[in-house]
């Protein structure tokens, strides 16, 4: 079976790597959607340029595809840009968006591959545990929430900091997953990796909400 892992270089898209090289696939590209745009309803937006050195350390050719982030087009730039690779599948990090995973299918069936979203409704709770306790080093690369200040930019999860995540995740109410988009993530390291990321950012903050800028 070769697939293709649609990756934004976040723990979910890092998880659903991983999770195809448990099954014996060759994975032989990571997909990321760079958003022109700003915003995307479907897609990660910060940091994900940083696919490409991850993917080098997957051992694992990288196919960045450039849209404007439009819901009107941005799977369709992603079809195009997927359509000529040899592949039996795409695989995703998708946990609930019915938006993204009816997407994806849709895409699927026009190209004549199979879609799989092996996180699909994981509780967060597990989900994120299983991370940690499996190796993934989580580095949160943005904040948009209450509750999330400047102080959890550059920020790699422990067994300690997760707990204090969860935690303000109940206190201030927002998702403890992210998967509100209340904060953005990139894996530094992790099971799926031959080596980990030797990284430099700058902090972007305005008091309220944030980002890493990798240099």
């Amino acid at each position: 079976m070769k697939v293709a892992v649609l990756s934004s270089g976040g723990k979910d898209s890092s998880a659903a790597i991983w999770w195809a090289q448990c099954q014996g696939w060759d994975v032989t590209h990571l997909v990321t959607m760079l958003v022109q745009g700003g915003d995307s309803w479907m897609f990660q937006v910060p940091g994900t340029h940083m696919v490409k050195a991850q993917a080098e350390a997957c051992d694992v050719d990288w196919l960045p595809i450039e849209t404007l982030g439009s819901p009107e087009e941005e799977i369709s730039d992603l079809e195009r840009g997927i359509e000529n690779l040899d592949i039996d599948g795409i695989v995703s990090g998708a946990l609930r968006s019915d938006y993204q995973k009816t997407r994806l299918e849709r895409m699927s069936q026009r190209l004549g591959i199979k879609s799989f979203t092996p996180l699909w409704h994981q509780s967060s709770k597990s989900h994120m545990k299983g991370l940690v306790e499996n190796g993934f080093e989580i580095m949160i690369s943005g904040v948009s929430s209450e509750g999330l200040d400047k102080s959890w930019l550059g920020k790699v999860l422990c067994e300690k900091s997760l707990i204090e995540l969860e935690n303000l995740s109940l206190k201030y109410r927002f998702n403890f997953d992210g998967e509100g988009g209340e904060y953005e993530t990139l894996i530094v390291n992790g099971p799926h990796m031959r080596y980990g990321l030797d990284l430099n950012f700058n902090i972007h903050w305005d008091g309220v909400r944030g980002h890493l800028d990798f240099i």
